[in-house]
Formats: structure tokens, sequence, C-alpha cells
């Protein structure tokens, strides 16, 4: 298993007042999201766990288009991996944002 951490500031803080939303499943081919907020207005963390290694770049210009286009500032954001192709991590990711911006 590899772990990998990246961080971004974002552009603003994510609108919306959920603490936490969990989208997808582990299972073959996709990937679960768990999205928590955090104090820090503009600081977005995020933590990959996947059994597929030698995908770094890929990882960090997936999550790095997903900072610019959503701006998830004061986010904790965990990914559990199962192999998931790019679209579908950028997919899972608006998922988790759309859920943080409602208010629940």
């Amino acid at each position: 298993m590899q772990t990998l951490h990246f961080s971004y500031r974002a552009a603003s803080r994510l609108p919306g007042k959920r603490a936490q939303a969990l989208v997808g499943v582990v299972a073959s081919n996709d990937l679960e999201v768990l999205l928590q907020r955090t104090p820090k207005a503009t600081d977005c963390v995020v933590t990959v766990s996947t059994a597929v290694h030698g995908y770094d770049a890929v990882w960090k210009a997936v999550l790095a288009d997903f900072v610019e286009r959503r701006a998830p500032g004061g986010l904790r954001i965990s990914i559990n991996d199962g192999g998931a192709r790019p679209d579908v991590v950028a997919l899972r990711l608006a998922q988790g944002v759309r859920l943080m911006g409602d208010d629940a």
C-alpha cells in the first residue's frame, strides 16, 4: 500500500456548513473519498491510500486541476483508492464538494 500526501492553497474557502461527507465505495475500479472541514480557510490537504504504485504524477495533476476548478479551501480529503481512473477520481471529488456545499 502506498500513501501520498498533497497540500494546496485554494482560492477560497468552500461554502457550506456540512462537517463531512463520504462519496464512492472502495471496489473494483473505484474509490472512496472522505471530506472533512478544517479551520484553515484556504488550505486543502489530501491523503491518498492506493495499492497502485507509479501514478504519483497523475494523482498530482488530477488533484491540482480539482483545486483550481473547485476551490476546496478548508478541507481535509482522504482518498482510499481501489484502482480508479482519473475521470472517476474527478467525479468523486466533484460529488464530495457538492455535498459539502449543501447545508444539511
